[in-house]
């Protein structure tokens, strides 16, 4: 890469950053708090009880042995910040998420003796441990544990202050999104579960940064605003948590401030859960949009049951035929057996595109509650060659351009000059009909221009493909199900993908060239499974794949 191109890639991921982005990079490599071992403030009165949260599938296999992004390690060999697993996983093992998953109460002389390890080899300040984002969910993860029932000694109450404590001097105001709010969100446990003047000290800086995030980062649709379905259900229990919280300490939050903050969150956890369910293919679980794998958000079942915990009266209305998403920019359609979901979205906020694919004008299709057409998904984070190519467009059911990408997401989670949905129109009459383009190729000579249309009859999905302006080579990519096997037919350009159900689905790409790569899918961190992609090269910029079904 010339010296010129990496300059402008740079440019590209710059400019759209907000100031506190920049001074707060330096303030937060510069600035070294001091660690406070003072003593931990007293405990504050409960007024109501605790609803039992959302829980997790166990990740502890034994007393001393975990398994993180399907892979296995031992703290006897790992220690508390060993080199010997990725980042993220090292990460998981300072969550602490098993204390509140499914069966906890099964591990508790575990989950105690553990908490005693974490503290006796975890000193303050120092590794993965105490880094901002690990330390709020931990910080969570204690109290909820201890408001579930679980014993913090008085060991575990002072390291818990000394946590809350070097978290206020560490807050991530340079990164933002999910992770400020997840800081925030532990400052306020914290706030409500300790009592006296320096829990009202957490509770002020929580709450400002709180009623600034929550309609920042919660579209007026319900969508969390990185757009990727994952995070949104992490944002859901977040919600779900706060309610939680502010119901078990009524007494404490009926100030003005904490009262807005409860209001704020209960005009919008309606929404996110139906977003939710939306974005949901009729097995239960998320599509895989941006940065998604299934696995680290609790079930969704799960999710829901905490939904009616906290909110028993609360309804959510019926799914229609087409669900339009207008803030996020998805779309759903269903007909029968058939569910598609539309990525017709921007890559995430501007100023924080991290966790956005290469995805634009992507989709999944669920044929007879199966899934048949899917994203690769997500397996890993950091800075590898396969991160990036998970990433890229042609990992999607999209069309990719001069072998290029839609969006220019690069070095992990940054992304340069990225794709804009243009000119979106939605029908809804008998067949259902959605047309969108994007702006992402008009960089590369001849300034292509790809649209799309989907339309959805009541036995059959067509996909529509034309690319505007001057192009080389351009193909639609459309990845099958691992369980989806495809077939070719007696003419080229035409087959079947038979289910796992044991139902064939007819295809024809009455457009195109057809050929058939090999392709891998990816719906949960640490996993790969060899799947096919179906591939119509498009001729004199014209493409479509007609699906059918009985």
């Amino acid at each position: 890469m010339s010296l010129l191109t990496k300059a402008g890639r740079y440019w590209h991921t710059l400019r759209h950053l907000r100031p506190v982005q920049f001074y707060g990079r330096i303030w937060f490599r510069y600035s070294h708090p001091e660690p406070d071992l003072r003593p931990a403030p007293n405990l504050r009165v409960r007024a109501a009880s605790w609803q039992l949260p959302a829980q997790r599938t166990a990740s502890m296999t034994g007393p001393r042995s975990f398994v993180f992004l399907n892979e296995a390690g031992e703290l006897d060999e790992i220690a508390w910040d060993g080199p010997q697993r990725e980042k993220l996983w090292r990460y998981n093992q300072h969550y602490f998420d098993d204390l509140n998953a499914l069966g906890a109460d099964e591990r508790r002389a575990w989950h105690l003796a553990l908490i005693d390890d974490w503290i006796a080899h975890s000193p303050v300040g120092q590794g993965n441990a105490w880094e901002p984002y690990p330390a709020s969910l931990r910080i969570v993860n204690w109290i909820k544990w201890a408001l579930s029932g679980g014993e913090l000694s008085a060991a575990a109450r002072h390291s818990l202050a000394v946590q809350v404590r070097w978290l206020t001097g560490r807050l991530e105001i340079h990164l933002l999104g999910n992770h400020l709010f997840a800081n925030a969100k532990a400052l306020l446990f914290a706030a409500l579960f300790f009592d006296g003047p320096e829990a009202d000290g957490w509770r002020k800086t929580a709450l400002q940064i709180l009623q600034r995030e929550v309609p920042e980062q919660i579209l007026p649709d319900g969508g969390q605003f990185e757009l990727s379905t994952m995070y949104h259900a992490l944002a859901l229990e977040d919600a779900l948590d706060l309610l939680n919280l502010l119901s078990c300490f009524d007494a404490a939050a009926a100030t003005g401030e904490c009262s807005s903050l409860r209001g704020m969150v209960l005009a919008r956890v309606g929404a996110m859960r139906h977003w939710l369910r939306v974005m949901c293919h009729p097995d239960g679980e998320i599509a895989l949009f941006n940065d998604a794998a299934i696995g680290i958000a609790p079930a969704v079942a799960e999710l829901d049951a905490y939904f009616v915990r906290c909110l028993p009266q609360a309804t959510e209305p019926s799914l229609q035929r087409v669900e339009r998403l207008s803030d996020s920019g998805y779309v759903r359609l269903s007909s029968g057996v058939a569910v598609a979901l539309l990525d017709v979205a921007r890559v995430g906020p501007d100023y924080l595109p991290g966790h956005a694919h290469a995805d634009t004008l992507s989709f999944e299709l669920s044929l007879f509650g199966q899934r048949v057409l899917v994203n690769s998904g997500t397996s890993c984070y950091g800075l590898s060659a396969e991160r990036l190519r998970q990433r890229g467009t042609a990992a999607h059911n999209t069309v990719v351009v001069d072998g290029e990408d839609s969006s220019e997401v690069w070095g992990g989670f940054r992304v340069a000059r990225r794709a804009r949905p243009i000119g979106l129109a939605v029908t809804d009459t008998e067949v259902a009909v959605v047309r969108c383009g994007h702006d992402g190729y008009r960089r590369l000579p001849g300034a292509p221009t790809p649209w799309r249309t989907w339309s959805m009859g009541e036995r059959s999905l067509l996909i529509e493909d034309t690319v505007d302006g001057r192009i080389g080579h351009a193909e639609a990519r459309y990845h099958l199900h691992p369980e989806a096997r495809l077939e070719l037919g007696p003419q080229p350009n035409a087959g079947l993908i038979r289910l796992a159900g044991g139902e064939s689905v007819r295809w024809t790409a009455r457009h195109g060239r057809v050929r058939i790569d090999p392709a891998t899918y990816h719906p949960r961190f640490g996993t790969s499974q060899p799947s096919q992609c179906l591939v119509v090269e498009l001729v004199g910029g014209r493409g479509s794949l007609e699906i059918e079904w009985d």
